[in-house]
């Protein structure tokens, strides 16, 4: 085990050059690896045994190539649900007395046995949601970030707290564990947000019941597997994949349940929000809720930016991974200034993008992550041309297997047109034009969200206001508004985005622990 003066400061894990043959030629392989190792087989894991599942199973699927199984996974019914949480509350009493210490070891070892392995990671990922080899490279470093910052988290809340001296009182301030968790990641970022909620939960004492989105179970698995590997004591992690209506609603509404950390739509953020705020029959607490439920995010690029780098960074904020990110870029709002000539600019750009199945190095444009998705996407762009709005790239479907949508985007968006209000999680981008700077800020806050939002300027008097005026959980000034760093840019939203939990940040796991004063008369 390290001691504390062995743990060095955190740094963020480094992405990969894929520009470098070496590294190209070593990703190929890992993914012709994956490839042949399909489907990846993933069970229930309950008190330490693997399970077959009391509903069944289940697959996911290569978004690009739907036919491909990429992993079967065992279907938890409700009483495998209920058995899971039992046994996590049976196994919290050990596992909330090992030192902070103890506990962040196993984060660490998870983090050096996943940096040995990223690849294999990051291939999975580029089949089973369709990541590019950068977005799942840069997944698979931010789940590596999480279990670094986490463990030297855990150790930091671990030490003597700053309290006021009094005379005659020996006082002190300790932080301890919640009791059982229940951890719902998204499919969009099936590993690193997976890996950062449950990674949270469990260094800080908690114990953790996982349902992982039914898109991504086998990236699940084989995190799964990786805390196997390094030891962690049965119990402590329950892994109980299945519907959310089934498994899902049983582990929310569980008495023994102590807290709930979701990300996912707001629909089903604030079902989570309201069946947590009842108390069961016997439960002695309220429930906290971390809760990160997407966005509508804005790019204002004003009249005295450098076009050339908006334009590159709305198209990466936009499309990157088809748009399906809840920092994604989905309202552009341009100065009238400057309006046609960052058009004639960016719509080059994104006419040339590349589409195509993301196994292959060169595509930046893969599938959507299913047919309901692009279902849902070509519903707001048929509302979209009902409306009005002229659109001016993309918009179709791409032939062939595979859930493809061209990137697609819109101008002459009016504020109250279906694709300025709704999140459709998807590569469709609004283009809105304003008159000032004022109107601009003011376009950007027109929204029940608040998660990401960029604006781009020279001029440092408004880039001053910027910072007071525009309303949302991570802003960034002249660069694109995706791509939040562990420990750097600690995320998570205003408004219906959730309730900012800043994960990555020095604030977040706080949100898993209670406070407990004692004071002792000399």
């Amino acid at each position: 085990m390290q001691t504390t003066s062995e743990i060095t400061p955190f740094t963020n894990e480094p992405f990969v050059d894929f520009s470098v043959e070496e590294n190209a030629a070593a990703f190929r392989e890992a993914l012709a690896k994956a490839e042949k190792s399909f489907p990846v087989v993933g069970r229930l894991w309950i008190d330490g045994e693997d399970r077959e599942g009391g509903a069944g199973t289940f697959e996911s699927y290569d978004p690009s190539m739907p036919s491909r199984v990429v992993a079967n996974c065992a279907k938890a019914s409700r009483e495998d649900a209920l058995a899971a949480i039992a046994g996590a509350h049976k196994a919290f009493g050990d596992w909330s007395r090992k030192s902070a210490e103890e506990r962040a070891e196993y984060l660490f070892k998870a983090a050096r046995t996943m940096r040995l392995r990223k690849h294999e990671f990051s291939a999975q990922m580029v089949y089973e949601v369709g990541k590019s080899w950068a977005e799942a490279d840069g997944d698979t470093a931010e789940a590596i970030d999480f279990l670094e910052f986490y463990a030297r988290e855990a150790l930091r809340y671990a030490r003597k707290q700053p309290i006021t001296p009094i005379a005659g009182e020996e006082n002190e301030m300790i932080y301890i564990p919640l009791g059982v968790g229940v951890v719902i990641p998204p499919w969009n970022f099936p590993l690193a947000i997976l890996v950062g909620m449950t990674a949270a939960a469990l260094v800080t004492g908690n114990t953790v019941v996982l349902k992982p989105a039914s898109d991504s179970p086998g990236i699940a698995t084989m995190f799964l597997d990786l805390m196997k590997e390094v030891g962690l004591p049965g119990g402590v992690l329950q892994f109980c994949p299945g519907a959310g209506s089934e498994v899902g609603n049983t582990l929310v509404e569980h008495p023994l349940t102590r807290f709930i950390s979701f990300t996912g739509s707001a629909e089903v953020g604030k079902g989570i929000y309201e069946k947590a705020g009842k108390t069961g029959e016997g439960q002695m607490w309220l429930k906290r809720v971390v809760a990160e439920m997407g966005g509508k995010d804005f790019m204002f690029i004003d009249e005295d930016a450098d076009i050339e780098k908006a334009v590159v960074g709305t198209h990466a904020a936009a499309f990157g991974f088809q748009g399906q990110k809840c920092s994604a870029c989905s309202r552009l709002i341009l100065h009238e200034k400057i309006h046609d000539a960052f058009m004639e600019k960016f719509l080059p750009l994104v006419e040339a993008t590349t589409i195509g199945h993301p196994a292959e190095q060169g595509n930046f444009l893969a599938a959507m992550i299913n047919q309901a998705a692009r279902d849902k996407a070509l519903a707001g762009i048929e509302a979209a041309k009902k409306e009005g709005n002229h659109l001016v790239a993309g918009g179709e479907v791409v032939a062939g297997e595979g859930w493809f949508l061209q990137p697609t985007v819109f101008t002459g968006v009016g504020r109250n047109d279906t694709i300025w209000k709704e999140e459709l999680f998807a590569p469709v981008l609004a283009v809105h034009k304003v008159a000032s700077f004022e109107e601009g800020v003011e376009a950007a806050n027109d929204t029940m969200f608040g998660l990401t939002g960029a604006y781009y300027s020279s001029n440092e008097e408004k880039l001053e206001i910027a910072k007071r005026e525009l309303h949302c959980g991570n802003l960034y000034l002249n660069r694109k508004c995706t791509g939040a760093l562990v420990g750097v840019h600690p995320f998570g939203g205003f408004n219906l985005s959730g309730t900012d939990s800043k994960a990555g940040g020095r604030d977040y796991l706080l949100l898993f622990l209670q406070a407990k004063s004692i004071s002792r008369a000399k």
